[in-house]
């Protein structure tokens, strides 16, 4: 009586066990469904639909946990709310002191006025006219004079950076800061936590805090914030704001090339950046320290109460420049134009030379920040329009390039319509998926008509477009969905053909470094190599 209980008791478990997995392959099979579903109802981009179901299918387990993680541009409820905040709180100062962001229309081209107001609908920023820029083309030349221009600094320097690495000439600026917050300049620095991990863990944290600088962390990660935003979702932008007078903007993140990640085998990187003056009460600069501060109050109530604070308190005539600050101006124009004179050519760790660029007057731009949930798809939306929109010529500067079938379709098109496309891109990359996704788009490209150049001097870094010879797109996005979809971004337009030369003529310097890729080359591939880089090119929106 005993053993045929026990066998039954062991028939009860074996059938149990068989039971539990056919029930958990219905769930499977049943989560798997609704999630596809998901992907389908939620996600726009028809490339990045795609490559979630092939993931979810090819790696079911990876792909669900992924998808539950990452799939989602979640920036998190509360953070959103911050930012409207924010924006509600600035916008409403402005108001009320006549602080005017949205203007300029009239004096663009009849042709890019429908892309600019693209623009400003989204973010409020409108042209400004009569901006003075000049490009920086060398770590040493911006470098000089960001440091400079912090020494000068009378009120506020707020910066804003993907990644700040404490050595080489980086810790000179750290000292700069420093120097200013102990002279009684407000210093505000916001910093992605992600992209300066080793930043906050360094004594050059510590030491600008204990100076008086006040140090942001910008999205920052944790395991509970990961079941309720994405944590890789980053803050890619790279700005500087100095007295609301002086403004930097590029690709350019505060590292010394010389020490930056010199264990990747790709050569040094390259970059730019812009430095932009105006004495008129709103400009560029004014726009890059709005966004800054509200990227600064969006992080927690603190900084938020702190910023209302401030609006609540806010009058123009504590902005008004005495005749002593307009003396110290003035000095510092005669300074600028000395250092535009004498600067001579420098040369960077790849041997290219590029002449010290001189200074354009009544520049006329717009800023366009983007963030996910937030913008919408501003940069990407402009770009496509823009290609779409060119007559002669388009030049693309961007270390990463993996587009979508929309994009590399306008350029595609381009190209076919008489257009001179050409890609500049570096041979090599720090990323190895991103190298064989990229490689996957060449032959298309090739096979229309476009110049596809790979630079061989290093990372080349900059993120430009030159659209014709008056419009130009120049910031910190890459020709990636990550940028377009997921970063928080900015970039800078410029319509006004001086400026628009400056930036064309560093691309013709970096096509000089460059090997072009010819067609019959390309098609000499082994079918593994052009297989391998299709396959990768599947998962090609998720990276």
């Amino acid at each position: 009586m005993r053993v045929d209980t026990l066998a039954a008791d062991s028939q009860m478990v074996s059938w149990s066990w068989t039971d539990f997995a056919g029930l958990g392959l219905i769930l499977h099979i049943i989560l798997m469904v609704v999630l596809t579903l998901r992907i389908v109802s939620v996600q726009r981009n028809i490339g990045v639909a795609i490559a979630w179901i092939a993931m979810l299918f090819t790696l079911p387990v990876v792909g669900l946990i992924a998808y539950i993680l990452v799939g989602e541009p979640m920036v998190g409820r509360r953070y959103r709310k911050r930012v409207l905040q924010a924006r509600q709180l600035m916008n409403e100062m402005a108001q009320r002191e006549r602080l005017v962001f949205d203007k300029g229309q009239e004096l663009l081209p009849v042709h890019y006025r429908g892309v600019s107001q693209m623009g400003t609908r989204w973010t409020g920023f409108g042209v400004f006219p009569e901006q003075q820029m000049q490009l920086l083309t060398t770590p040493d030349t911006i470098f000089r004079r960001l440091i400079a221009d912090i020494e000068r600094a009378q009120r506020t320097i707020l910066m804003e950076f993907y990644i700040l690495y404490p050595m080489g000439q980086v810790l000179e600026v750290v000292h700069a800061l420093m120097a200013a917050a102990r002279r009684g300049v407000e210093c505000h620095i916001l910093i992605d936590s992600v992209g300066s991990f080793s930043f906050f863990n360094s004594d050059a944290h510590k030491a600008l805090e204990a100076s008086g600088v006040f140090v942001h962390q910008s999205l920052p990660v944790g395991l509970f914030k990961t079941l309720f935003q994405r944590s890789d979702l980053r803050n890619h932008r790279k700005m500087v704001a100095i007295d609301e007078h002086v403004g930097y903007i590029g690709s350019f993140n505060l590292v010394d090339p010389q020490f930056f990640k010199q264990d990747k085998a790709v050569g040094q990187w390259i970059d730019v950046a812009i430095r932009s003056v105006s004495e008129h009460e709103v400009s560029i600069t004014t726009a890059m320290a709005k966004v800054v501060v509200t990227d600064i109050s969006a992080e927690n109530n603190d900084n938020l109460d702190a910023l209302e604070k401030r609006v609540n308190s806010y009058t123009r005539k504590l902005y008004v420049r005495t005749p002593a600050i307009n003396e110290i101006h003035s000095r510092v124009k005669l300074l600028d134009e000395l250092a535009d004179y004498y600067d001579p050519p420098t040369m960077g760790a790849t041997s290219i030379v590029i002449p010290q660029m001189p200074v354009v007057h009544g520049v006329v731009a717009q800023l366009i920040p983007s963030a996910p949930q937030l913008t919408a798809h501003v940069i990407y939306n402009t770009l496509v329009t823009v290609i779409h929109r060119a007559n002669t010529r388009i030049c693309i500067t961007t270390p990463y390039f993996v587009p979508d079938e929309a994009l590399s379709g306008a350029l595609i098109i381009a190209a076919k319509r008489g257009v001179e496309v050409t890609l500049i891109i570096p041979e090599k990359v720090d990323s190895f998926l991103v190298q064989h996704a990229s490689q996957a788009y060449y032959q298309e490209l090739l096979e229309a008509g476009v110049i596809i150049a790979l630079f061989k001097g290093g990372l080349l870094h900059a993120k430009t477009v030159v659209i014709d010879d008056d419009y130009c797109l120049f910031g910190t996005v890459n020709i990636d969905m990550r940028s377009f979809y997921l970063n928080m971004e900015v970039t800078l337009v410029i319509y006004t053909p001086e400026m628009v030369a400056q930036v064309a003529h560093c691309q013709e310097t970096y096509l000089q470094n460059c090997r072009f890729l010819g067609l019959e080359e390309w098609q000499q591939r082994s079918s593994y190599e052009r297989l391998f880089d299709n396959v990768v090119r599947l998962f090609s929106p998720l990276l």
